[in-house]
This record gives structure tokens, C-alpha cells and sequence, in this order.
């Protein structure tokens, strides 16, 4: 094979998505922290699906136009810093390929190159032991050793097998890694895409395994993503199966179809009557879902209803639902998939990232108009930050990520966003962060005075939480058990045992100091009103005889993942 086309390039893609898919847990479980954050796979399992969508049912023999269609997919759906970054490996992938119909391995070196530079160019402080060493190094192996009569699969082969030894440097590079016992989690990733674009070569496109998938240590936090964003963004679906004949049919178990339902989605109601089987469930994935009952019977109903058009609303107080559109390829510069833009009528908005009924509501209280769904491993995409942007109606727009891990996302949307609005992206890496940041927002200000305040009160705020160990480790001389309560504060752990409350006693030690005057506690969904007791206990006692100028007020926050937020001021 001395060509590749447009066909051969897109099979090649969803092998190698498809084979991220089927191994995204264990990608997940690489965390270097061990809170149940992980979302690393997930969010670049969920990036490359995004193009895939845009490419999966095309039929271009052209390179050019599978490569804007894939990276305009790409760049939309990017989401958490390893998504993004994949992205742009891809899209740079995309610009290297340029207008040909075809590409000889010189044309894909070129255009792998064309990648590693674009990912090196959009990371403002690059990391090496990460995915962009990998990709570098690996793509750097192929050129060294790339001549004219080499085939692709031999330019595959040469990639992946410095890509996993790459991989297995990580450590070294990154003294964290070594330290907890693991390799980068979005390195291992790019390994698994790699491998599935070989496999394509070889006339093996790799399918994804649903089953094998949800049973490969999908945690529980993950399983309530998938269910919170299906519940907003998902299809009813609802049908009646008839089982068999068993000479072509799987047999069937209703615990094994009834587990594999809830792993894809919420809202289900089942029921069998002798050789039929009823469901109905809300789900992002209802081809998915089909094509597994399809094992075990054939339909003798369908109805699927897209209740996007009536959830993808971000904020209850849009007037009118965002309507998703298929993304534009008629551009190398990837663009929103929304090209709806609401008038301008006013010269202020303020978005911001926030998962839990009370934080938002508190977020509403400091002047935030609109809220974008997310947070730890609910990280949104660059598009949903687009949408957001460009129905505000504001001429200047501020965003409050609150997470480390989103901001790049942030950053993408702010620098496509309509070229009427500007954007200002807050580097809030917590929730009290962009707490205080939107306090200090004052309308009567200019656009850079606010910005200037908003990223200057990031400075008054000290930031840490509380949630559970996922497994055994080690942490800055502290010994952490699988369930331990940790606390948990700029990634330093300085607790960790069986309370809650003790956790906060540890966190207010670490973070208060002389300056200090207010602490405020964000509780989680899963407190407890025995510890709610508690905590006021030692805040009317311990906390009021050992800081007896301090502040501290409790906040309902309704948040997943962690059991408090504290924000020290």
C-alpha cells in the first residue's frame, strides 16, 4: 500500500477510536490522585466520538475532507485538558494533510509532524512525561527511521512501538508518576488510538465492546456521569424485543441486559412476559443500546425521541432551546457546531462552571447569569462553552471554569467564540475560586479593570476538599487506605481516616492563617445530616475557641465527588 485515501483514513479513525472506547476504564484508573476524579479516558474517549460522528457515515475517497470534517468534530467536542490536547494533535494532523486527495507515508509524516507542533503550540507551559512527549518522540522514531519503500502498517508498527516505550518513560520524566506507580493516563490513551489505526491497515477495524467496556473498571462516579448527562442531553428510548431463535440468537440474561442498561443511561423501566422483553431507558447512545438487544431477539418495536431539543438548554433561564446542528467543514478552522448567535443587548455576562442544585443557585446569588453544566469528571465540551457564548447576548463575556481541567476547553471556546463578543477566560481552578472571582466583577467597570480584579481575588482565596480514597497509596508521608476519608488541599493530602469532620479540621489548619477572616464550607450530596450535626458542634465549640475572629458559614452545595469544599478568605 503505497496510498492511503479518504475512506482508508476514516476506517482507520474509528478503529482507533473504537479501540480507546473499549479500553477507557483502565485509562481512567491511572490517576495519579487517588480520589475518584479519574476521567482522563473518558474525556478523550468522549473527544474522538465527536469526530467520529462527523466522518462515521461519510463517503469521501478525499483525505482533505474526511481530516476538516473529523477535526471540526474534534475541536467541538473537545473536552478536559488530555481531549483537548488529543484534539489538537488530530487537527494539526488535519492542517498537515492540507488539500490532498491522497497521501503517500511522506504525505502522513508530514502531516503527523504538522500535529506534534500544533498540540506543542497551543499548551502555554508544555509537560514532558505527558501525551505530548509521546506523540513527539514517537513520531520523531518514525522520520528517523522512515524511508520511501516502507509501508504504512511498517510506519504504524515503528509509531506504536516507540509510542509504548515512550510510555513506559513516563515515569521518569514525571516524578509523580513514579511516585504513585503509574504511567500518564493520556499517553497510555494515544497508545490505544494508535493501535487501532494499525489494526484498520490490516482489514481488522476494531468494534467497540460494550459489555467488556462497562465490566473494565468503570467506577461508580463514572457510571453517574454517563446517567446525569443522559438525563439532560439523552433519547427516550423505548422497545419491545422478541427473544431468539436461539440457533442465531446470544442467550439471554435479564441481570446481564438489565446491568448493561444501567451502565448506558437512566430512567428505566423493564419487563419481561415469557419470550418478550419491554424496556424503556434514557440514553446518550441509543445505537448502542439497540445493537446490543439485536443480540438476543429482533424488534418488533422501535420509538427513539431526541429530548436534546428539550434539555440542552445550560441555563433554566435561555428563553428559547440550543438547537445542535452538524458542524461546518467548509473551513481549516474548526468552528462551532451552533452558528446561532442571539443579539447583543447588554455589555456584561458571566458563565460559569458549577455540578450541584446549591452551587449553582449560590453562584446565581454572586451575579452569574448563565451555568455550564460540569465539573470533576463532568467536564464540558468546547462547544458547550460556543453555545453559551454566543446566546449570552453580551458584548463581553467572563468565564469561570472552576477546575484546572477545563480551562483549556474554556480558552478553545473564548478564541472562536463570534468575533462580536470578547471573552475572558478567569483562571479559577476551584469553586471557592470563582466564588470570590465573581464577587469581585463590578458592571460599572471596563472590561480589563474587571478582569484584572477577577484574577487578583484568586490571590485572597485558599482552596481544599474532602472526598474518598479509591485505593490504597501514599501521599506526602501519609498513608491512605481504599475508602479513607482525604482531605486535600493545592494536591497535597494532609489527611486521611474515617471522618468528615476531621478531614475539615485537618484543611482549616493548613489554610487558615493570620489574614484570614472568612471559611466557607460547600457540603456535598452524600453528607449526612449526622454530619452536618457534628460539623456545627465543633464550629460553635473547637473552631469558635481556636479562631475566635473567623467567619464560618456553611453552604448546601449539592455536589458529587466531594463531600466538602472549603474556601479560606
Amino acid at each position: 500500500m503505497k496510498t492511503i485515501n479518504g475512506q482508508t483514513l476514516k476506517l482507520m479513525f474509528i478503529s482507533g477510536a473504537n479501540n480507546l472506547y473499549n479500553h477507557y476504564p483502565e485509562i481512567d484508573a491511572l490517576n495519579v490522585f487517588p480520589v475518584p476524579d479519574g476521567d482522563t479516558g473518558m474525556n478523550m474517549n468522549l473527544t474522538l466520538s465527536s469526530g467520529i460522528k462527523e466522518i462515521q457515515n461519510r463517503n469521501d475517497t478525499s483525505c482533505s475532507a474526511i481530516m476538516k470534517a473529523f477535526s471540526n468534530g474534534l475541536f467541538n467536542g473537545a473536552r478536559g485538558n488530555s481531549g483537548v490536547i488529543t484534539s489538537q494533535i488530530f487537527i494539526g494532523f488535519a492542517r498537515g494533510v492540507g488539500d490532498k486527495e491522497e497521501l503517500t507515508l511522506s504525505d502522513f509524516l508530514e502531516a503527523l509532524q504538522a500535529g506534534v507542533a500544533n498540540a506543542y503550540h497551543v499548551v502555554n507551559n508544555p509537560v514532558e512525561g505527558t501525551i505530548l512527549t509521546v506523540v513527539r518522540e514517537s513520531t520523531q522514531k518514525l522520520a528517523d527511521e522512515f524511508n520511501e519503500s516502507m509501508s504504512f502498517k511498517k510506519a504504524m508498527d515503528i509509531l506504536i512501538s516507540e509510542a509504548k516505550a515512550s510510555l513506559d518513560r513516563t515515569p521518569d520524566l514525571l516524578p509523580i508518576l513514579k511516585q504513585v506507580g503509574v504511567v500518564d493516563s493520556g499517553s497510555a490513551g494515544l497508545v490505544r488510538i494508535f493501535e487501532g489505526m494499525r489494526s484498520a491497515l490490516s482489514d481488522k477495524v476494531i468494534e467497540r465492546d460494550d459489555e467488556a467496556t462497562i465490566n473494565n473498571l468503570m467506577s461508580h462516579t463514572q457510571k453517574a456521569q454517563i446517567k446525569i448527562e443522559e438525563e439532560e442531553f439523552g433519547y427516550c428510548t423505548e422497545f419491545i424485543l422478541k427473544l431468539g431463535p436461539k440457533e442465531v440468537k446470544k442467550d439471554y440474561s435479564s441481570s446481564r441486559f438489565k446491568n448493561f442498561l444501567e451502565a448506558h443511561g437512566n430512567s428505566i423501566v423493564y419487563a419481561e412476559n415469557e419470550d418478550q422483553v419491554k424496556v424503556h431507558i434514557h440514553t446518550l447512545t441509543p445505537g448502542v443500546v439497540l445493537n446490543n438487544a439485536q443480540q438476543y431477539g429482533e424488534f418488533l418495536k422501535i420509538k427513539v425521541d431526541n429530548m436534546t431539543e428539550q434539555h440542552h438548554t445550560i441555563h433554566e433561564d435561555y428563553g428559547e432551546d440550543i438547537e445542535e446542528s452538524a458542524a461546518s467543514d467548509s473551513s481549516e478552522t474548526p468552528e462551532s457546531s451552533d452558528n446561532a448567535i442571539a443579539p447583543i443587548t447588554k455589555k456584561y455576562a458571566l458563565i460559569a462552571v458549577s455540578s450541584g442544585d446549591g452551587l449553582s443557585e449560590y453562584f446565581k446569588e454572586c451575579g452569574v447569569e448563565y451555568i455550564v453544566s460540569g465539573g470533576q469528571t463532568m467536564n464540558p465540551s468546547t462547544d458547550d462553552f460556543v453555545k453559551v457564548i454566543n446566546q449570552s447576548g453580551a458584548e463581553t463575556v467572563f468565564i469561570l471554569p472552576n477546575n484546572s481541567n477545563i480551562f483549556m476547553a474554556a480558552q478553545q471556546a473564548a478564541d472562536v467564540s463570534d468575533s462580536r463578543i470578547t471573552v475572558y477566560v478567569v483562571p479559577t481552578r476551584t469553586i471557592p475560586q470563582g466564588i470570590s472571582s465573581a464577587f469581585a466583577f463590578d458592571e460599572s467597570l471596563d472590561p480589563g479593570d474587571n478582569f484584572n480584579n477577577m484574577k487578583d481575588a484568586l490571590n485572597s482565596i485558599r482552596s481544599g476538599e474532602i472526598t474518598h480514597s479509591i485505593r490504597d497509596s501514599e501521599m506526602d508521608g501519609i498513608n491512605i487506605k481504599k475508602d479513607d476519608i482525604i482531605a486535600l488541599t493545592n494536591k497535597k493530602c494532609v489527611y486521611s481516616g474515617p471522618s468528615k469532620v476531621e478531614a475539615i479540621k485537618a484543611l482549616a489548619k493548613e489554610l487558615i492563617g493570620d489574614d484570614s477572616g472568612i471559611v466557607t464550607i460547600y457540603q456535598g450530596e452524600d453528607v449526612t445530616s449526622g454530619e452536618l450535626e457534628e460539623l456545627s458542634t465543633v464550629i460553635k465549640g473547637e473552631f469558635k475557641s481556636a479562631y475566635p475572629d473567623i467567619e464560618f458559614d456553611v453552604v448546601e452545595g449539592g455536589q458529587p465527588v466531594y463531600s466538602f469544599l472549603v474556601g479560606v478568605e
